[in-house]
């Protein structure tokens, strides 16, 4: 029986580091002088995260913030989906910010597109929100990862699960 070595690529990021991102920007939200007196904050809720703040202006610094917070604990930028700044209660700014998990099926279906226009002989599948890709040999499996690397598609992607039967 010919050997067959897969991998999948997943869209995850860490919760726990999201909620010490969100600490820390509120922590330095709390200290700023720009933010005194304000009921700036930043709130994750389910699977999105909730900026509120009296302006555009405070809005788009707690967001600055937020996003250095998070690149410096190793979340990727990628995995968040801003939605435009809408007029909340008490005369505040309200932001949502989608935090991606999972590989949404229309860019499953464009990844494995792209993996069969290789040619490079494996097989693509969509198994629910993760891509499994599965081949005879470890080096065309690294010569897709290396394809997909070099192409941008929007989304947070990382190739888990290596494994060699």
């Amino acid at each position: 029986m010919a050997q067959q070595n897969s991998f999948d690529i997943v869209s995850q990021v860490d919760r726990a580091e999201i909620g010490n991102a969100l600490d820390q920007t509120m922590k330095e939200v709390r200290q700023r002088f720009d933010f005194k007196g304000s009921n700036a904050a930043v709130v994750l809720e389910g699977e999105e995260l909730i900026l509120t703040a009296e302006d555009e202006t405070r809005l788009r610094n707690m967001n600055d913030i937020l996003q250095q917070k998070l690149v410096r604990r190793g979340v990727p930028l990628k995995a968040f989906s801003y939605g435009s700044a809408e007029p909340a209660a008490g005369g505040t700014l309200r932001q949502r910010v989608a935090i991606q998990q999972g590989i949404p099926t229309d860019k499953a279906k464009e990844i494995v597109k792209f993996i069969k226009e290789t040619k490079v002989k494996v097989q693509a599948s969509i198994q629910g929100d993760v891509v499994r890709i599965s081949g005879r040999d470890r080096d065309m499996l690294q010569d897709v990862i290396a394809h997909l690397k070099a192409r941008d598609f929007g989304i947070n992607m990382q190739y888990t699960n290596y494994r060699s039967n």
